[in-house]
């Protein structure tokens, strides 16, 4: 098992551990390598194919990736999942035809001798075990050409992908000043103009909105939009009846399975039946309090078969008492070889105990399980009437209820959001998987209600109605979102205005208190600081200052203006990182360079091999 992991480490290992076990992982890729090409293609690239299969098993492949690190399945967006797979499996195959075409190529001899050098194909005197190869292959399904056929290609990709992200230049003085940068620090006094502090000082005319209107026509459009009507069911909101001695019967067996241990004590029985099935029993209780042998006693009064052997009725079963299983299980709570219980009254008769043999593990009692059995049983049943919930709803939607009607029948509040929309939403229900729904073409049409949407832990079942596509404003429509924006572009100016005009008395520290606005010093900052804002940051280190002098530099914000003064920049003299971290920061950038190279080799790539995608498959692949 050490060599497999060490060899999975290693370059060819994980090579192979992508093409045998797991997706394929490059450029963004998720998929499998496979034999021959399906011939429902969901794209043709050149002369070769993206089939249909291939592309679902990818799309598959990367969603239960993505579910591993969310745990709301709802904030999933397909549509982006699709488009972000089928672009690798593209570029991908893009790649391979453009290997070949260069002649990348890796010989067999080579991935011999690469295979050959593993520990984990060697045996215990160090040599190369052609058995354990053909395990390792029949183990995963896999023949010695189609790994070798695999590995080759691979290692081409790997090629021609070292020898596009591998050129990208970026020398070491450029990274030495980027890192100086961000080693730049200075002294910020800061003010905020508000934009909302100017709005009332501008009128906004019918000219400039009918101006603003001619020349944003294109982009002033109405919002897709729907009603939405929804039932939410969240299993926590289910009330629970309370528990039985049942319930915690069968909860108490599903722990003892669930951590493998069972109550191996061999036990025996004296069974007393009749009109004084009660007396009798007393009796015998006494005469074995007084140590006599509990089988001779067996053997001569029990009214049971076991008698015979001295009361002997095998390993204890509880499950073989039905309804009395609890009071059995209580009765023979904490018993050690030897001890023997009272009478006790079952649908038998009158039943004494006594255990022979224990040879099991210590299994707690229910008695001291009592309360996390009962949290546990009732979680049980809640899921078990949420479940058959959500069946009933499901079969009433399929069947054209509709969503007032599922309220009522299943007792579940009805909510409603108007003007839900398909941009921007910032509703309750969000989620990409719920857009996704609310304005499917088919549901819409049909207005029909869905299938349950699973939300974070509960389900959401939706009908939309009234549904307004996006189209373009007229002018009234789009009046109040004009002023909007014209007030706020004058208002700004005029902030800007009053911010540069008090930037231009300010020269020296000591007219920073002088102005008719107080500036809030912040202290050294550097480039990361989370005092200013983006557009702020941009600013504080646009321009240096004399000795003993500062800088007042006014721009426009977000929030409208700012005006920053700045005291002379600082460096750090010694950098806080080593060589060795330097050059590793060196190739960080020069890969992330080498990435932007690669995507525009294969934006070149695009031109030179024809790339058609079907729509058709891949709107029922994405169950449109």
């Amino acid at each position: 098992m050490d060599k497999l992991r060490d060899f999975l480490k290693s370059w060819p290992g994980r090579i192979l551990l992508i093409l045998c076990l797991s997706p394929l992982a490059l450029l963004g890729v998720e998929s499998y390598f496979g034999g021959s090409v399906d011939p429902n293609q969901v794209a043709q690239v050149g002369e070769a194919s993206v089939g249909l299969s291939e592309y679902q098993a990818a799309v598959n492949n990367r969603r239960t990736e993505i579910l591993e690190q969310v745990d709301d399945a709802s904030l999933l967006n397909e549509d982006v999942l699709h488009e972000q797979v089928l672009k690798g499996l593209i570029d991908r195959t893009l790649l391979e035809q453009q290997a070949g075409k260069l002649g990348m190529t890796v010989s067999d001899d080579t991935i011999n001798r690469l295979l050959r050098q593993e520990e984990v194909f060697k045996d215990a005197d160090g040599n190369f075990s052609n058995e354990q190869f053909a395990n390792f292959l029949r183990n995963r399904g896999m023949t010695k050409n189609q790994l070798f056929a695999e590995f080759r290609n691979q290692l081409s990709l790997d090629q021609l992908n070292a020898s596009i992200v591998g050129t990208a230049i970026y020398p070491m003085q450029a990274v030495s000043q980027l890192i100086d940068l961000q080693m730049e620090s200075r002294n910020i006094w800061l003010h905020r103009f508000n934009w909302q502090d100017y709005a009332d000082q501008v009128e906004v005319s019918k000219s400039d909105i009918q101006a603003y209107y001619d020349a944003n026509k294109d982009t002033l459009k109405s919002a897709a939009m729907v009603d939405l009507a929804y039932i939410q069911l969240d299993p926590q909101a289910i009330q629970v009846d309370e528990v039985t001695e049942a319930d915690l019967q069968q909860q108490y067996e599903a722990y003892k399975q669930s951590q493998a241990v069972a109550d191996e004590r061999r036990i025996s029985q004296i069974l007393l039946t009749g009109d004084n099935a009660k007396a009798r029993a007393e009796k015998i209780q006494a005469r074995l309090d007084k140590g006599e042998s509990f089988a001779a006693l067996a053997k001569a009064e029990s009214d049971d078969p076991s008698g015979e052997n001295g009361g002997d009725i095998g390993r204890l079963n509880t499950s073989v008492f039905g309804s009395d299983a609890a009071a059995v299980e209580k009765a023979l709570e904490g018993l050690s070889i030897g001890d023997v219980t009272a009478p006790i009254k079952t649908s038998f008769g009158y039943q004494i105990f006594t255990v022979t043999e224990d040879n099991g593990s210590k299994v707690p009692s229910l008695e001291s399980m009592r309360d996390e059995l009962t949290a546990k049983a009732k979680e049980y049943k809640r899921q078990e009437i949420y479940a058959d919930k959500v069946t009933a709803i499901n079969d009433l939607a399929a069947d054209g209820f509709s969503i007032e009607d599922i309220a009522q029948q299943e007792n579940v509040p009805l909510k409603r959001i108007k003007d839900y929309r398909k941009e921007n939403n910032q509703s309750v229900l969000s989620q990409p998987a719920v857009l996704k729904q609310a304005f499917d073409e088919f549901t819409i049409q049909d207005q029909a209600v869905t299938a349950g949407i699973e939300v974070g832990n509960s389900k959401v079942w939706i009908q939309p109605s009234n549904y307004r596509p996006t189209k373009t404003l007229s002018l009234s429509a789009a009046t109040p979102k004009i002023t909007q924006i014209l007030r706020r572009q004058k208002a700004t100016a005029l902030a800007l205005k009053e911010a540069k005009a008090i930037a231009a008395s300010i020269k020296t520290p000591a007219d920073i208190s002088k102005q008719p606005v107080t500036l809030k010093a912040l202290g050294q900052i550097n480039r990361q600081t989370t005092q200013l804002t983006e557009k702020e940051r941009g600013m504080a280190f646009s321009q240096q200052a004399d000795d003993n002098a500062v800088v007042a530099i006014a721009g426009e914000t977000e929030v409208g203006a700012s005006l920053l003064v700045g005291d002379r920049i600082k460096t750090e003299q010694q950098s806080p990182l080593s060589d060795v971290q330097r050059a590793q920061t060196a190739a960080i950038i020069r890969d992330n360079l080498g990435q932007d190279q690669l995507q525009d080799y294969l934006e070149y790539l695009r031109m030179v091999y024809q790339v058609e995608i079907n729509d058709t498959n891949m709107a029922n692949a994405q169950g449109r």
